[in-house]
């Protein structure tokens, strides 16, 4: 089977496409023929070892000091189930399933095994392989900092970055919960924003939302573009700011900013937990939530697929396509 590993930090080329032996799984093991897998800012920012400011050393510990310790990137993938182990009761053969590795990654990779009680979920029957694929990453992330913003019908949530794999997730699942929304992006990715449900849409190229007057109950920032000084004033009295993308020196403040003022700060890792997947499936059966895809790529372009994801033009996700004729 084919997988792509990097052995050392640094551009896109340092991927390299090479044949390994099938796993087979273990008795509480399924054997999954990944169809789709995705090419996340998570997996651009650890094969560059490009972290946020204040991360670089802390990163280095954590992945490799050297070289990366896991060298098969890739946090989410849908596929088909090939085979079950013995004691597996939840699955079968031919089950169209997804699947969310999250930090554990590995899923560049032709073949993934997984455990029955992890992170898998049947595909949503409304979803293509290619936005099931693209469902936990953006998904998982918008889902965990919404729930942790109480966020309640009627809160007026502002989303930076909401054309990204994270932004039009949180577009989307802040109109489940009942929200007013407005999603910051460029004119040219206005339509799909709007698409997705977004109330308003602002070109961040033509106006500055924090001199625009409005005050929002929950500020997302998915690119790390607006930290508290930044956005304070267009926070409600007791309005909470999202930080899903920050530098160490913002995530430190946040301890004293809670202390010291009627708005709150969240920040951190986002929690990985089997009942957010399966909450994720039931909003794309109802048509609640159809993860935006950009483009797709052969698994064999990979290298160009990290290329584009590196431009910043992407919009959604950037899927990887393993050849299935096989």
């Amino acid at each position: 089977m084919k997988i792509a590993i990097y052995e050392k930090y640094g551009p896109p080329e340092v991927l390299k496409i090479k044949e390994v032996p099938k796993p087979t799984p273990k008795e509480n093991e399924v054997l999954i023929k990944v169809i789709a897998t995705t090419v996340s800012s998570a997996d651009c920012r650890l094969r560059a070892m490009n972290m946020p400011f204040g991360f670089g050393l802390l990163g280095r510990l954590i992945f490799g000091i050297f070289g990366p310790k896991k060298q098969i990137l890739g946090t989410e993938l849908s596929g088909i189930i090939e085979s079950v182990g013995d004691k597996v009761t939840k699955f079968c053969r031919d089950d169209e399933v997804f699947v969310f590795l999250g930090a554990k990654m590995g899923c560049y990779s032709e073949f993934v095994c997984v455990a029955e009680n992890g992170m898998i979920v049947h595909k949503p029957k409304t979803l293509s392989f290619a936005q099931a694929a693209s469902l936990s990453f953006g998904g998982t992330t918008a889902l965990d900092f919404l729930k942790r913003s109480k966020i309640k019908d009627g809160d007026r949530v502002l989303i930076v970055g909401a054309a990204g794999c994270v932004g039009t997730a949180f577009v989307q699942i802040a109109k489940h919960f009942g929200a007013h929304v407005t999603g910051i992006c460029s004119e040219k990715k206005a339509d799909l924003v709007k698409s997705l449900g977004a109330d308003v849409v602002i070109d961040y190229t033509q106006s500055d939302f924090t001199k625009n007057g409005e005050k929002y109950t929950i500020i997302a920032d998915t690119v790390g573009s607006a930290p508290f000084s930044v956005c304070k004033n267009s926070l409600q009295t007791e309005g909470k700011l999202l930080l899903i993308l920050a530098s160490l020196p913002e995530l430190i403040k946040i301890p004293f900013i809670n202390l010291t003022s009627h708005r709150t700060v969240i920040g951190g890792p986002v929690a990985e937990r089997l009942k957010d997947l399966q909450l994720l499936a039931q909003l794309a059966e109802a048509g609640m939530f159809t993860p935006a895809v950009d483009c797709m790529y052969p698994f064999s372009q990979i290298v160009e697929a990290h290329k584009y994801v590196d431009s910043g033009r992407k919009i959604g996700s950037v899927v990887l396509q393993f050849d299935t004729s096989r």
